[in-house]
């Protein structure tokens, strides 16, 4: 849902700065500000009541409510610490309903039937995720951790890389691109993340895929985007978690694209956003480029 600006939100840009600290204003702040948490609140219960749902068409449903908030908040940094602070109380939580209904692993459907041979109790049906449940709930999971530093955390408990890795090399075109997304979210200023994935040999299957001249091409410029942005940004300190990964780029791809890596992923700095985007894009497609020649 996206929030609605109240209807006496004018009221707090007119006036002087002198009125503007009178009793009647600052009431009317108070007031404004309790509204959009009561906002905050109600937009994230619907959409998770409906993301633990055992179908996946109302899970999908639940996941567009809970990214369209998202969306809208962040375009307020009022509505961003409100969001923040929300993530402090368990039952609104985003991340863990993530990983326990539409990432969930799926579990062996031969014990579960096994099971079922020995009770009478009546059969829980969920029905399993589809390719747009689970690229929804990592553009949710994406969002999540660029807007609350602190769901990284959550997600770490949840052993995300793994499976964020295990969707990267199993999952089709649409989930892939979402998920290289999320792990960039999930590694960014997270040593946690960043080590399980090094741990996963994340490097290995990323320069699989981008190695792949039969895969899509935009999934192959994806994966040199995820490789710019993960050195020169996630991994860009001077003691990084990471200590291999210079060494798995260069064994995976050679040296001639690793060192253009390398030089390409200081870009940005004195850019705008969308000149940073459109930079990135470049960059991508000579990192494919060079890696085709090798």
């Amino acid at each position: 849902m996206y929030l609605k600006k109240p209807f006496w939100s004018d009221t707090l840009k007119s006036g002087s700065d002198g009125e503007q600290r009178s009793p009647v204003l600052e009431l009317v702040k108070s007031l404004d500000k309790q509204r959009l948490y009561r906002e905050v609140t109600l937009a994230l219960r619907t959409g998770l009541r409906e993301a633990r749902a055992e179908f996946s068409f109302i899970r999908i449903r639940g996941l567009r409510s809970i990214l369209k908030f998202l969306r809208s908040a962040a375009e307020s940094d009022e509505t961003i610490n409100l969001f923040y602070h929300s993530q402090s109380i368990p039952e609104l939580q985003v991340v863990p309903v993530l990983f326990q209904h539409s990432l969930r692993e799926i579990e062996d459907q031969s014990v579960t039937n096994l099971k079922h041979l020995f009770t009478v109790e009546p059969i829980k049906i969920s029905s399993p995720s589809t390719d747009a449940e689970v690229a929804l709930a990592l553009r949710v999971l994406e969002g999540c951790c660029l807007l609350h530093s602190e769901s990284t955390i959550l997600a770490h408990q949840h052993k995300a890389v793994a499976v964020l890795m295990s969707i990267l090399s199993t999952r089709g075109v649409l989930e892939q691109g979402a998920c290289l997304d999320a792990l960039i979210a999930i590694m960014l200023d997270s040593s946690s993340n960043q080590m399980d994935f090094e741990n996963c040999n994340g490097i290995e299957e990323v320069a699989h895929l981008i190695r792949d001249k039969q895969a899509e091409e935009n999934l192959r410029l994806k994966c040199g985007e995820f490789l710019l942005l993960l050195i020169g940004h996630v991994n860009g300190r001077e003691t990084p978690p990471m200590v291999t990964i210079h060494d798995d780029v260069r064994r995976f791809l050679g040296e001639k694209t690793a060192s253009l890596i390398w030089a390409a992923s200081q870009f940005g700095s004195t850019l705008d956003p969308d000149e940073r985007l459109t930079a990135l894009h470049i960059q991508a497609r000579r990192v494919l480029k060079s890696v085709d020649l090798c």
